[in-house]
């Protein structure tokens, strides 16, 4: 049995000690990390030296990254941990509102809320004097009016919400349903209450009958259900939306009774990838990992006209069927050709009974139409909608069979035509 190498500590012991720290922080804030790989990175950083920061942090994200998703949480945590310590007093300030002071007037970034709760977790933290320490009369409060926390998650942006509730939200997503109404199609079926004359059942009945017609056989149009098409976008600007929405097509993939033919998903950033198969395993975690190994562009640039052709070229004759409704799920910043992208879009809007497109960017009140690809793509769609929260997916899941739904899109398109 070969004889284990011992593990020589660097010249500083603080520096393994709170490297196994910082790791510690990492699990807790969702990255798979053992000891095995905080062994790992303690020999790296002495082999790699501890001179430059970035070289440091270029040499713990080697060992502890492992996956496209996991690359900002390690960001927000390596600059909470090791290079900004006033940020942490931000960071405390803002999951206690009551504290005044540090906090800056802005949102959290993206991770920034998970990396701030990983590292904070069992820290105790000074409460603010209450008014009798302060020789003030006590002030009361009603909260009976004040909105219960599932309420409040409901309208919380997905890239706002830390690791707890990103989990809330995934099971808040696994009972919601996307049921859609049935499409009248030619084919008919019998019924008495029929709109029209079955003519070949007529005269089949009335020959049985010794040439007598007697009785008039009628049908009435056959229900048939369309295919739900998810072409969602997975760039650096859409990862963490796409992750939470992918959770809420994955039930949508395998409910019963929904109504749906069937649901065939796509990715989409620098390349078009069809994860629909994936989404039909019945475990959720397995079914976003196998789709996640497979489109190798996560948080990656943003080609959607060249994706879009793909798909036009590729995938439309066989998924397109049936009178299908597509969601687009996009900020719409396109980098590529802008004339590609409308002739694609276009094209996908012909292609489609209803084209819906989820945009997280609504979720600003003065949001306008400036970019060129969201002035591009916004003509050629039937339902502009926010796609933000759980709140707007609530949203979607009632107004998905009402053909006269147009969400923002006739406020943007006047914006536009100004």
């Amino acid at each position: 049995m070969a004889e284990q190498l011992p593990l020589e500590i660097p010249a500083d012991p603080k520096l393994a000690q709170n490297i196994t720290h910082f790791a510690r922080a990492l699990r807790k804030a969702g990255l798979p990390i053992g000891p095995g790989r905080v062994v790992d990175a303690i020999r790296a950083v002495q082999a790699a030296g501890f001179t430059r920061k970035q070289d440091f942090y270029w040499t713990l994200h080697a060992c502890f990254v492992n996956r496209p998703e996991h690359r900002t949480v390690f960001a927000q945590i390596f600059r909470l941990y090791w290079r900004d310590p006033r940020y942490l007093e931000h960071m405390m300030s803002m999951m206690l509102p009551a504290i005044r002071g540090v906090q800056e007037e802005r949102m959290a970034e993206a991770g920034e809320k998970r990396a701030a709760e990983a590292l904070l977790d069992g820290v105790e933290r000074d409460e603010p004097k209450g008014a009798e320490q302060e020789g003030e009369s006590e002030i009361e409060i009603d909260a009976t009016q004040t909105a219960s926390s599932e309420e409040r998650l409901r309208s919380l942006d997905f890239e706002q919400m830390s690791t707890a509730e990103t989990a809330q939200a995934k099971r808040i997503l696994a009972r919601l349903q996307l049921p859609v109404d049935p499409i009248a199609s030619r084919r008919g079926q019998a019924s008495h209450l029929g709109q029209r004359i079955d003519r070949a059942r007529t005269l089949r009945a009335a020959m049985r009958q010794g040439g007598e017609m007697r009785q008039i056989a009628l049908v009435k149009p056959k229900p048939r259900w369309p295919n739900l098409i998810a072409l969602c976008d997975i760039s650096g600007s859409m990862s963490q939306y796409s992750r939470i929405i992918l959770h809420f097509l994955h039930t949508v993939s395998n409910a019963k009774g929904a109504g749906w033919a069937k649901v065939h998903a796509f990715t989409f950033g620098t390349r078009l990838t069809n994860i629909t198969r994936h989404l039909h395993q019945r475990d959720v975690d397995a079914a976003l990992a196998a789709a996640g190994a497979e489109a190798q562009d996560w948080e990656g640039g943003t080609r959607i006209g060249e994706c879009l052709h793909q798909f036009n070229r590729d995938w439309s004759r066989r998924v397109m069927g049936q009178g299908a409704v597509v969601l687009l799920i996009t900020d719409g910043l396109e980098r590529g050709d802008p004339d590609l992208l409308e002739k694609e879009i276009e094209r996908l809007h012909l292609s489609a009974r209803r084209l819906i497109w989820l945009n997280p960017l609504l979720r600003w009140d003065g949001f306008a139409p400036k970019a060129q690809g969201v002035a591009t793509m916004l003509p050629h769609v039937d339902s502009f909608r926010a796609g933000h929260s759980i709140a707007s997916l609530e949203d979607l899941a009632a107004v998905i069979s009402r053909p006269d739904d147009h969400g923002e899109k006739a406020r943007l398109m006047a914006a536009l035509s100004q």
